[in-house]
């Protein structure tokens, strides 16, 4: 039996594991699961023939380095930080490896060292990052071989509740880590091309400015900047592009409700807020209000941001329990943004039978034989249930695709890399289309920005 060694049994890692399982019998693996906490994982193992699990501290150096050299290939699904360690072992002990993350700065500084042990550090072969380089490469190249020259290239992904499952007037629910939403933009402005201009968007301008995407069968979706939409122009290979745009997707309404927070000061995370374990939630809203003894605070916060009683923006406040004078806060030294996200997760944690949904959106433009053309390429994915996500579906089908065709050498190509060539897009991507994860293209007239874009 081959064995992978998979360590981090989070939410993400369902799918991972019953696709390796499925497959152990036909491919001869054995699935190591190691985590500090397994209940998840023995949850989805069920007592497998071809699994078992191991309790695994990974700053314990000598069991780390134990289960990884009795493996033939390493899957980590821990937070980027925590690659590092492991990493350094797989080259130790001549290991292969699999992630989901960007890579960092560290694990590019391993390269040299990868290469010369001819060894594979997959990374950034989840969701986004991972889908979405894989699906957009395979278009772009697929416009190079004809001889067509890359003009525009906007990509957008979102998690999101399912049309089923929504049930609140944001069209959101928590799919993904809390903490991650609160904090989205912050950390300097946003940054991409438009038409060879380099554009920025300040923080406190960044929900105001959204792009709105069209999905079939879905409706209207928007899309606010990422941070760093310059990130892969080279990787790409779209050094000369004229428009370079990467965003995140919500529901039409999501963003302008959304900046009321940021304008408030709510998702601030850089102070604690004194006393905060004693505070209400309607104590918290009045502490970034001017002080005024006669108006209450729904007067003042409406009148400080021009709210109308009669705007949606004002329905989905009072939605969110903001004003409860009685919910209290009961968390010590939080800072604003600890304090919105419980708020928020008291509205917007995913129900038992909910379902969450990932959409992804690339628009390509290029000129071909002197004529401007235009591609778009949708995806939509929806979970099973609240194990079985669209998240972990997405996440960790195209991890553990990755490390099953490593293992079998079909992938060959060594160093620290990330998913952007024809030998590891083109199997991996026809995989996931076999297991519902696919694109559907539309050929549309060239119209360089979308004219309904609110943000250039």
């Amino acid at each position: 039996m081959r064995k992978i060694l998979l360590i981090g049994a989070g939410r993400s890692a369902s799918s991972l594991i019953t696709y390796l399982l499925h497959k152990s019998y036909t491919e001869k693996l054995h699935l190591t699961i190691a985590d500090i906490s397994l209940d998840l994982a023995k949850n989805i193992l069920q007592n497998h023939e071809n699994g078992t699990t191991l309790v695994l501290d990974i700053f314990n150096e000598v069991e780390r380095k134990k289960a990884i050299k009795n493996s033939d290939i390493v899957i980590s699904m821990l937070p980027a930080h925590l690659h590092l360690n492991i990493a350094k072992d797989c080259i130790t002990y001549g290991k292969n490896m699999v992630t989901a993350s960007y890579i960092s700065k560290e694990m590019k500084e391993l390269n040299a060292e990868v290469v010369k042990n001819n060894l594979i550090f997959m990374n950034e072969i989840g969701l986004d990052p991972g889908i979405d380089h894989m699906s957009a490469m395979q278009i772009i190249d697929s416009i190079r071989d004809k001889g067509g020259k890359m003009l525009l290239f906007e990509s957008f992904t979102g998690g999101l509740v399912a049309p089923e499952s929504d049930d609140n007037l944001w069209n959101y629910k928590f799919t993904w880590n809390p903490r991650n939403v609160v904090l989205a933009g912050q950390g300097g402005a946003a940054k991409f091309l438009q038409e060879g201009r380099y554009k920025y968007i300040p923080y406190h301008k960044l929900f105001r400015r959204t792009e709105i995407l069209n999905i079939d069968g879905y409706g209207k979706f928007e899309g606010y900047a990422n941070r760093d939409s310059l990130k892969y122009k080279s990787v790409y290979g779209l050094d000369d592009i004229l428009t370079l745009y990467r965003g995140t997707i919500r529901r039409v309404g999501y963003s302008r409700a959304w900046n009321i927070f940021v304008q408030l000061g709510m998702t601030d995370d850089s102070y604690t807020i004194e006393d905060s374990e004693h505070m209400s939630y309607r104590d918290f809203t009045n502490s970034f209000l001017a002080y005024n003894p006669h108006d209450s605070v729904e007067l003042k916060l409406r009148h400080c941001l021009k709210i109308d009683q009669d705007d949606i923006i004002w329905e989905k406040l009072l939605e969110l329990d903001i004003f409860n004078p009685t919910k209290k806060v009961q968390l010590k030294n939080a800072t604003p943004a600890q304090i919105l996200e419980k708020i928020l997760k008291d509205s917007w944690t995913l129900n038992e039978d909910d379902k969450d949904m990932i959409v992804m959106q690339h628009i390509f433009g290029y000129e071909l034989n002197g004529k401007k053309h235009q591609i778009e390429s949708s995806m939509v994915c929806i979970g099973d249930n609240q194990t079985y996500t669209a998240m972990a579906k997405t996440v960790g089908l195209p991890v553990a695709i990755a490390a099953l065709k490593i293992l079998n050498s079909e992938i060959k190509t060594p160093g620290v890399q990330l998913p952007i060539n024809k030998e590891v897009y083109e199997p991996i991507l026809k995989e996931l289309k076999e297991n519902g994860i696919i694109f559907t293209e539309k050929n549309m007239p060239y119209l360089g920005y979308n004219p309904e874009n609110l943000g250039f």
